[in-house]
């Protein structure tokens, strides 16, 4: 708990100097460039004062959950189909290798060209660009399963359930909170691409409007936004991974 708090203290303190020189470099700049604190405030009071606006950030806040979910299946089919066959493995890893070095910015194009819908084209992108990463931390926790370990269960006996429940889970799922609390920065990211060339809601569009306007205290305001529900997103896995994982030591589970 002290350093749990500790932390958190040193986070408000870094947090606080960088408010602090910000506000400073606003004073010797034009606002267009060094918007001050109490501009960005009032942008950010703008958008929680309408509901069209929350309406927007609730969308961008869907599609990365929709998307993540939907990236974390496929993830998981290929990631078991690659550790229970080696023919799965070789056809399926150079495919994710190489998916890995295509920007998001081509499966936007991509997506456009491919898709009417725009929900359907965002959701794609997002599940495009994170099922190799929630493919591989899948399967590297799957093959983290201790021999010694996995050998002596067997011994007991025990129904594939049983060895599920017992062995599997308690491995796999560190893995598993970890990859959702890393992609649900890059989900983020994605969505806000896509939404900036190929949507008419969400943080995305709101950042291109700003861009136009010249807005930089309202552009400020929606990434606050979208950085505000990443970092609460990512608070909210790790007190669940606090409850599942709290037969371990506070060291081995996350901040």
């Amino acid at each position: 708990m002290l350093r749990h708090l500790t932390v958190r203290r040193e986070a408000l303190f870094a947090m606080l100097g960088l408010a602090i020189a910000w506000q400073i470099a606003s004073l010797f700049f034009p606002p267009y460039l060094f918007p001050p604190l109490p501009a960005i405030g009032a942008a950010l009071a703008k958008i929680f004062g309408s509901w069209e606006l929350v309406g927007n950030a609730g969308a961008t806040a869907l599609r990365i959950l929709a998307g993540l979910a939907g990236a974390f299946l496929f993830g998981t089919l290929f990631a078991v189909a690659m550790a229970k066959s080696r023919k799965a493995n070789d056809y399926l890893f150079p495919i994710l290798h190489f998916n890995q070095g295509i920007p998001a910015l081509s499966w936007v194009v991509i997506s456009i060209i491919w898709f009417k819908t725009i929900e359907f084209r965002i959701w794609f992108i997002i599940v495009a660009t994170t099922v190799p990463a929630f493919t591989f931390q899948v399967l590297d926790a799957y093959r983290s399963i201790s021999k010694d370990l996995h050998e002596m269960a067997l011994s007991f006996r025990p129904s594939r359930y049983d060895m599920f429940r017992t062995v599997v889970l308690p491995t796999v799922v560190p893995g598993i909170l970890t990859a959702w609390k890393v992609n649900i920065g890059n989900g983020s990211r994605v969505v806000v691409v896509a939404e900036l060339v190929g949507a008419t809601g969400g943080v995305g569009y709101q950042l291109l409007q700003m861009q136009q306007l010249f807005d930089l205290a309202g552009a400020l305001a929606w990434t606050l936004l979208l950085v505000l529900f990443v970092l609460g997103t990512q608070q909210i896995i790790t007190l669940i991974e606090n409850r599942l994982l709290r037969y371990r030591a506070q060291s081995e589970r996350g901040l």
